[in-house]
């Protein structure tokens, strides 16, 4: 029994062995400079009675020392997901996913466990903790769905204690909590989805996952906003923070706002019908309107990067006079303050007065947009509105428009231009040098070129 000396013990890191002096060799096994510093910290034994009052002290290490690790990612089986993710899950990482009541996210990493679960060693256990529906519940969605589940180990409860044997008895690789806000431990109070219980839990959770080679995803509920609920801190916490979102229709969103082990600019786009979410593998046309006639005024069409794909959006818009003395704009889909400035160096640059006007605008699809490529498109949309000219057919327009009215360059034009060709875009004004495009270098320009054919 290892005798205690004040707060320190030496242990030996080959056999284990531990004595409250310091030896330079292991009296245990006999290997020479083995014994290292061990700290008796009763703050180390957890609430719960988890855990040990050992903890090794931490030290400094050189970072030219420290070996980079292979096969840190494993694949989900969902294209899109791992799309979102960087190529694939990252080991030792936790990952929150939220989104609205009944937009798919139970059955989105339903799905993901089910497919992941096929990449796995038999050997290899998965578990899906669920705070907030039955094993009745989740078996009715499976079948639905039609998923093998035979590797699947489920667990049904709210209790953070529970959780945590469950997981150091079956060690999984991959772990699904629905959702955090459900889970409560009796040192954080009974009441679930507190400020206090979200840190407490998801803290457990994290802790737990940074020691081992596997990975935690765990849902979220949202605000009325949009935003997650709960403390921002839970969002620090983790390694990769997912938006789940929707449009009008059946299609969804998945994109990352915080990834420390990829991209944040990669959209998910999933389908979702009666058998589930299927991920959609050519989205480049997807949030265009076919059209049987002639295309109406206030519709401008413009490719936007996310992440490695270039998509065609369409951008549309609509003035009428201002109902009251102030003007208004109305814009969900693109940043209400982009709107205004463009509508502002329209009425300087090209003398058309849009100040008396209300001006809506929307983004067909329900694709939000950001990039600064959309303000020349956004521009010939709200020209088109107020004119009420539109723009010729198979047009396509591009490019960042600044205060002065200058059409400036983007990134990636060539893969913009080249996308738009391959769909019958045969008309592209952009302010880069092509063979295949016409050159506008400011919004004057732009308008008399586009709107004179």
């Amino acid at each position: 029994m290892a005798k205690k000396n004040g707060s320190i013990l030496y242990k030996c890191s080959n056999c284990g062995y531990s004595q409250a002096t310091w030896l330079g060799r292991c009296p245990e096994c006999g290997v020479w400079n083995s014994l290292e510093e061990i700290i008796i910290d009763k703050n180390a034994l957890t609430p719960a009675g988890r855990g040990s009052e050992l903890a090794e002290k931490a030290k400094p290490i050189k970072l030219e020392s420290v070996k980079a690790q292979d096969n840190l990612r494993f694949t989900t089986g969902i294209s899109e997901f791992d799309r979102v993710l960087g190529g694939g899950a990252t080991k030792r990482s936790a990952i929150l996913l939220g989104g609205e009541p009944g937009i798919g996210k139970s059955t989105l990493l339903l799905q993901t466990v089910a497919s992941a679960c096929k990449t796995f060693a038999k050997d290899k256990k998965v578990l899906y903790v669920s705070g907030e529906e039955s094993p009745g519940q989740i078996k009715e969605r499976a079948e639905r769905l039609g998923l093998d589940c035979s590797g699947i180990e489920l667990l049904c409860t709210s209790r953070l204690e529970d959780c945590l044997d469950a997981l150091d008895s079956l060690n999984p690789v991959l772990t699904i909590i629905d959702s955090i806000q459900t889970i409560y431990s009796v040192e954080a109070g009974l009441i679930p989805g507190t400020v206090n219980q979200l840190k407490y839990c998801a803290n457990e959770f994290i802790s737990w996952v940074k020691e081992r080679d596997s990975v935690l995803i765990m849902t979220a509920h949202v605000t009325k906003e949009g935003t997650i609920a709960g403390p921002k801190s839970l969002e620090h916490m983790v390694d990769t923070v997912i938006s789940f979102e929707k449009n009008n229709e059946d299609i969804r969103f998945l994109h990352a706002q915080k990834n420390r082990f990829g991209s944040v600019d990669e959209l998910g786009i999933f389908n979702m019908s009666e058998k589930g979410l299927s991920p959609v593998i050519d989205p480049t046309t997807l949030f265009l309107t076919k059209r049987s006639q002639s295309q109406p005024a206030g519709v401008a069409c413009t490719p936007v990067f996310e992440g490695s794909r270039v998509f065609l959006v369409e951008i549309q818009a609509l003035t009428i006079p201002a109902k009251a003395s102030i003007s208004r704009i109305y814009s969900e889909k693109i940043d209400s303050a982009r709107v205004a400035r463009i509508a502002a160096v329209i009425e300087k640059r090209c003398g058309l007065s849009l100040s008396d006007q209300d001006i809506y605008v929307n983004v067909a699809g329900g694709v939000k947009l950001n990039e600064s490529s959309i303000d020349a498109a956004l521009a010939a949309a709200i020209y088109s509105a107020r004119t009420d000219l539109a723009l010729p057919i198979s047009t396509v327009v591009f490019g960042e428009v600044s205060l002065a009215g200058e059409i400036r360059p983007v990134n990636k034009a060539k893969q913009r231009i080249k996308t738009a060709q391959s769909l019958g875009f045969n008309s592209i004004f952009c302010p880069e040098v092509d063979k295949d495009s016409v050159k506008v270098i400011n919004i004057k320009q732009l308008v008399q070129n586009v709107f004179s054919k």
